[in-house]
């Protein structure tokens, strides 16, 4: 499959529509007795977590912003992936810019998609002089083994306000 990788625009954040987000979580991490352990969750995600819309206004928010989004379309011009990085940076110690989303569709999955659009994300903050990605990372255990093997460690300063939003994610970093 060719696939090709560029700069979504403002005009076709309704094309995330055409991403399948379903999502089969086996285990996930979650703090059992204040030690991160992978928990059996055996649960289908069928739809966008927390609903298309939240998607949708998310991307139109951090393009309309200081954000990137990036996605990887096929030769029909069908989005099979995006990820969006916000760049209004923040962090006491660091210099963080986040990494606000990535979805891949469910039958393009572990096809590279993923590490190209993290990449590009990556090259955009580097070019906006920030040190680190943060990564408020699903907690299920394929995610952050993705996260992992590109080279994500544990977030070195947490973000109070990204971590209330979801205590269960995992918060990670990756150093530019």
């Amino acid at each position: 499959m060719e696939i090709t990788y560029r700069r979504m625009v403002l005009e076709e954040c309704d094309k995330i529509k055409e991403i399948n987000p379903e999502h089969y979580i086996g285990k996930a991490w979650r703090l059992v007795n204040g030690m991160r352990q992978l928990v059996l969750i055996d649960y289908l995600e069928k739809d966008w977590p927390n609903g298309y819309e939240e998607h949708y206004d998310s991307l139109r928010k951090t393009l309309r912003t200081n954000g990137t989004a990036f996605g990887a379309f096929d030769t029909n011009n069908r989005l099979l992936g995006f990820a969006t990085i916000d760049l209004n940076l923040f962090g006491e110690r660091y210099k963080y810019a986040l990494l606000d989303q990535m979805f891949i569709s469910k039958e393009c999955r572990s096809m590279g998609i993923g590490k190209k659009l993290f990449w590009l994300c990556a090259d955009e903050a580097r070019q906006q002089k920030a040190d680190k990605i943060y990564i408020c990372a699903g907690s299920a255990e394929d995610t952050i083994a993705f996260y992992f093997a590109i080279g994500c460690l544990e977030a070195a300063e947490i973000n109070k306000t990204l971590y209330e939003s979801d205590p269960r994610d995992y918060q990670l970093e990756y150093t530019l």
